[in-house]
């Protein structure tokens, strides 16, 4: 029977197994580790351990994750872009008529009312939608809030513009594109330095734009709990954020404020 012959001797004389012949353990397959990574449980693949096959192990999901974020906020920020030049906006005339009697801080508070509650109805809706057992749907459910509560806050900002006499230069298009970078900036327009307003459109607008809107998600993502305290938490975070906005953007328009009686007529 062919075999190695235990009792033949080794090269140095001694009994045992034949010169270069392995015992049976070390020459055994070995078996796949299942703590391994997939890429090592196969029988003489590297064995990779430590940080480095952490980072290995969680590289390929977490960057896939990173990239639809990225597309998803780019996206928001060109649905933005393109929406803000059609979000109807009221002169300073046409809110004087729908407000009459009032002072332009009263004006003013009216108006920031007025949007804090539309900003909470968005986020009550939102989070009551996140209920529904749709889980696909909740990515677009916040990209929705994101865009409504936006539209809601850049309308109010221009308002706000137009009651503390401070209407930006341009055309409606422009306007708009100033009124969008106020809102991913945070403060109000200062028409006094055209070139804040030949950047609409610039790599660095964009570049606000989708770090506001990433503060914005990460801010919402609580409204998509379930059993209604989304919809609680929703539009209690989107009203507080609203009027703090329309603090900020106050505080600036009220340092280089145009009087009413000082402005243009229109025919003029």
């Amino acid at each position: 029977m062919a075999g190695v012959n235990p009792f033949r001797k080794g090269p140095k004389g001694d009994s045992g197994p034949a010169a270069g012949a392995r015992p049976r353990e070390e020459t055994a397959p070995v078996p796949a580790d299942p703590t391994a990574l997939p890429t090592e449980r196969t029988t003489g693949a590297p064995r990779e351990r430590g940080r480095r096959a952490s980072l290995a192990a969680l590289a390929g999901p977490a960057g896939r994750a990173g990239g639809r974020l990225r597309l998803g906020i780019a996206a928001i920020a060109d649905r933005l872009i393109a929406t803000a030049p059609r979000i109807p906006v009221r002169d300073l005339a046409t809110l004087r008529a729908q407000f009459p009697g009032l002072t332009p801080e009263e004006l003013a508070d009216k108006l920031v009312a007025g949007a804090c509650a539309g900003t909470a109805a968005v986020g009550a809706g939102v989070g009551a939608a996140a209920m529904l057992p749709a889980p696909p749907a909740m990515p677009a459910e916040l990209a929705a809030e994101i865009t409504g509560v936006a539209s809601v806050e850049i309308k109010l900002i221009a308002e706000l513009h137009e009651v503390y006499g401070l209407r930006p230069a341009g055309n409606l298009r422009q306007r708009a594109t100033a009124c969008l970078t106020s809102w991913s900036e945070e403060r109000g327009i200062d028409i006094a330095a055209p070139a804040s307003l030949n950047i609409a459109l610039g790599g660095q607008m964009r570049r606000e734009l989708r770090q506001q809107i990433m503060k914005r998600t990460l801010r919402n993502l609580p409204n998509l709990m379930p059993f209604m305290i989304g919809a609680a938490v929703g539009a209690f975070m989107n009203r507080r954020a609203t009027r703090r906005l329309a603090e900020k953007i106050r505080r600036d328009l009220r340092a280089k404020q145009v009087p009413w009686d000082a402005l243009p007529t229109p025919d003029g």
